[in-house]
């Protein structure tokens, strides 16, 4: 009886002990999954926001952001759009937005200086050209920037913010047209509203990016502004924002900017890519 007694007594000790291996084993399990999910932490969602002039929002809003997207499934892109004298102004008040795409190097020239730009990863990425809209029915019959003389309303983006309207002043003055179409502008402020203006009809002419006239069939390109009417091509820069909340994630997406991909689609949308 007593031996019984004992065979059970240590029948019990190897279970215990049984059991303190199995806990053992719970541990490294628990470890693992602690491991698994440190992992995984790397691939947690993250939201990359890009301030970038309006001509820029067709070619990012159907096509850029879903292909990143598609292909980087934890990264989510926001775009604002307006005008590169409001983003900047916007951007020195305190915006939130990890990179800046400009329509202009004005803008991101005045950022860089003043130290809202990590200006080690800005580069000219696109071209743009100016050019002369009227409504499909062409109501005025203008086929050139002379025949502007003959429109009621003509519409550009205001010069004190909107590039497309610095470039629009610049050319008129070159052509030696400004001062006597003054009493006709019509002032947006930004090339999208200008090219509704147009589109619309409540403006007889307008002067917009090649990139937007193309974005609608109720608009029709009668001109191109000279080459020798602009001091410089219109050019888009693009950096990062110093103090961007998700800079790795942001340094990622500028990266396929200016990969072949992105260009491919920029050209899609009238863009030329810079070389």
């Amino acid at each position: 009886m007593k031996k019984l007694k004992f065979g059970l007594l240590a029948a019990g000790v190897s279970l215990l002990l049984l059991g303190g291996c199995g806990s053992g084993n719970d541990t490294n399990s628990n470890s693992s999954a602690t491991d698994s999910s440190g992992a995984s932490s790397s691939e947690e969602k993250v939201t990359v926001k890009i301030a970038a002039a309006a001509s820029l929002q067709y070619a990012f809003e159907e096509k850029i952001i879903p292909a990143y997207e598609k292909e980087h499934p934890n990264v989510t892109i926001e775009g604002t759009y307006d005008s590169s004298g409001k983003l900047q102004t916007q951007i020195e008040q305190g915006l939130d937005a990890d990179i800046f795409f400009s329509a202009a190097t004005a803008q991101m020239t005045a950022l860089e200086e003043g130290g809202f730009i990590d200006d080690k990863t800005v580069s000219n990425l696109l071209e743009n050209k100016l050019v002369l809209i009227v409504p499909t029915d062409n109501p005025d019959d203008i086929s050139s920037f002379d025949d502007l003389t003959k429109a009621e309303t003509i519409a550009i983006g205001d010069p004190a913010s909107v590039p497309a309207g610095q470039y629009a002043q610049e050319a008129l003055t070159s052509l030696g047209l400004w001062d006597e179409l003054q009493s006709k502008f019509s002032q947006g402020t930004n090339v999208t509203e200008v090219l509704n203006w147009v589109a619309e009809g409540s403006a007889n002419a307008g002067l917009v990016y090649e990139t937007d006239a193309k974005t609608t069939d109720k608009v029709e390109i009668v001109a191109t502004a000279p080459e020798d009417s602009l001091t410089e091509p219109i050019v888009y820069p693009i950096g990062q924002i110093k103090d961007s909340k998700n800079s790795k994630a942001a340094a990622t997406f500028l990266k396929y900017l200016k990969s072949d991909a992105a260009s491919d689609i920029f050209k899609d949308y009238g863009f030329t890519p810079e070389k």
